[in-house]
């Protein structure tokens, strides 16, 4: 049984100063979400599900009509109405439920605003193949192909042994300074080729249910915050830290690309402006 594609689609763009994920980048009007849907299909994967804000709906509906899914099966689920109710998305992890509520089987999940090369999430889906219900997949890139000009990005660092998570750090302030890349916080010199998440993952039923228990846990104390994210890379990097999975790494030698800050939009419409 082929994995279901969930496209996480519900971020409110803070930073890029409103909703990316349907701003066109490539010269048919395509959203980095239909080159995702269309590289997804090509690689076996027709079955998708966007986590998207309900207020999205009338535009999300317009969006994906005016682009050709046909061997696609899509549908639309609103992380709002999920609940529990707040101004704030619950974050990733929240999401990736939200999506799993409404269908069977495992997932490959990626970004909305992200685009990671042709053959992204065919890596997901693959390592799931060969791997049992107590292995997720991460999709990792060399750090260098994941950086901004726009401005300083967040990026799961990982230390991987012998192709196998051995942990993964939420690190800020990435940039490249000069010759070198600087973090803030933690503060520190990466290498280029530091192995990082761009939150691209192949996930297990099992690893799922867990995530569910993670997510009660997390409400009970966060129940009153409005600020506090539910974070995917945070609760599977628990449960390897547990000892309840492992993490097969599958390195991508394509370059990512992302809309995080809004000079980032120019550089991936030149990117797709003659197509891929």
């Amino acid at each position: 049984m082929s994995p279901t594609l969930v496209i996480m689609a519900g971020g409110l763009g803070t930073r890029f100063g409103g909703d990316k994920q349907l701003v066109p980048v490539g010269p048919g009007g395509e959203a980095f979400l239909d080159l995702a849907i269309t590289d997804a299909a090509e690689s076996g994967i027709h079955e998708v599900v966007i986590v998207a804000r309900s207020n999205l709906d009338v535009l999300l509906s317009r969006h994906l009509g005016s682009q050709d899914h046909s061997s696609s099966s899509i549908r639309v689920v609103h992380q709002d109405t999920f609940g529990p109710e707040r101004s704030k998305p619950w974050g990733t992890g929240h999401a990736v439920l939200c999506a799993a509520a409404a269908c069977e089987g495992s997932l490959v999940v990626l970004n909305a605003d992200d685009y990671y090369g042709r053959g992204g999430s065919a890596l997901a889906a693959g390592g799931l193949f060969e791997a049992d219900e107590e292995r997720v997949v991460l999709v990792a890139f060399d750090l260098e192909q994941t950086l901004s000009p726009g401005g300083p990005v967040s990026r799961g660092v990982c230390e991987v042994e012998a192709g196998r998570l051995a942990g993964l750090v939420e690190t800020h302030g990435i940039r490249r300074v000069g010759a070198h890349i600087h973090a803030e916080e933690p503060p520190g010199r990466l290498h280029a080729d530091t192995p990082v998440s761009m939150n691209l993952w192949g996930l297990p039923r099992r690893v799922l249910e867990q995530l569910d228990s993670q997510w009660e846990e997390f409400y009970s104390r966060h129940s009153d915050d409005e600020e506090t994210e539910f974070l995917l890379p945070e609760a599977l990097e628990q449960q390897r830290a547990r000892g309840l999975v492992s993490v097969d790494v599958v390195r991508s030698e394509e370059s990512w690309m992302g809309i995080t800050n809004p000079d980032d939009l120019a550089v991936a419409r030149r990117a797709f402006a003659g197509g891929r």
